[in-house]
């Protein structure tokens, strides 16, 4: 692993899905320590997230080898690295499909443009919403939703739906050309395995946060 190439692809179904994760942790924490520093060991970097030197040393080693001995990383350079490990050294263009509270909300999050993500258009059922603005970006009728994203040349999808609509807001991305899609609706979507796919299911995440919260010991 070590030996493989700068610019080599990788085959995601090599790498774990926590190695990926905490990719985008690193990537996070170097960008903010590259404000004061340009060097850092795997040690500094590992204690400022909670895993160990070894840790952050065995997920880099799954993309090559980086680093100096008695130097550490060269934060600007792993920075790049990761970005193009991560694929986002190059803009992408997204869709949001459904503009209510979680759409309107995640149209106004400037964290997507800061990494590379533009959402260039976005789609609604609701007449009353159709045509305006909102955030900065452009409300369609789903009906128009395979014409924009062909001309526009979007790539990924967010899906905001409610859960019983979101299979088919998903199949119209699909065959509108979309690659990727990130669900916030809390059902397993059916896709093809051409299309990669992540889902958010909120509630499912606050679940998580108090199994660790009940199940605490005293000690902890």
């Amino acid at each position: 692993m070590s030996n493989r190439r700068k610019n080599e692809l990788v085959d995601p179904k090599e790498v774990p899905k926590a190695v990926v994760s905490r990719l985008s942790l690193y990537l996070r924490e170097l960008q903010h320590l590259r404000l004061n520093e340009s060097t850092v060991s795997s040690g500094t970097l590992g204690q400022k997230l909670g895993f160990s030197d070894a840790q952050v040393r065995r997920d880099l080693a799954y993309f090559g080898h980086f680093g100096q001995p008695g130097v550490g990383y060269r934060i600007d350079e792993l920075i790049d690295a990761i970005r193009r490990i991560l694929g986002t050294d190059r803009k992408w263009r997204v869709a949001m499909v459904g503009v209510g509270n979680l759409g309107r909300a995640l149209l106004g999050y400037r964290g997507f443009s800061s990494q590379g993500f533009t959402i260039v258009a976005a789609f609604d059922v609701d007449s009353s919403k159709v045509g305006r603005l909102v955030e900065g970006v452009q409300v369609y009728s789903l009906g128009e939703l395979e014409l924009v994203v062909r001309e526009k040349q979007i790539e990924l999808g967010l899906l905001a739906v409610p859960g019983k609509n979101a299979q088919q807001a998903a199949d119209r991305l699909v065959q509108a050309g979309v690659s990727g899609i990130l669900n916030f609706a809390p059902v397993t979507l059916n896709l093809p395995d051409n299309v990669s796919h992540i889902g958010v299911d909120l509630a499912t995440e606050l679940e998580q946060l108090c199994f660790s919260v009940a199940n605490r010991t005293p000690e902890d």
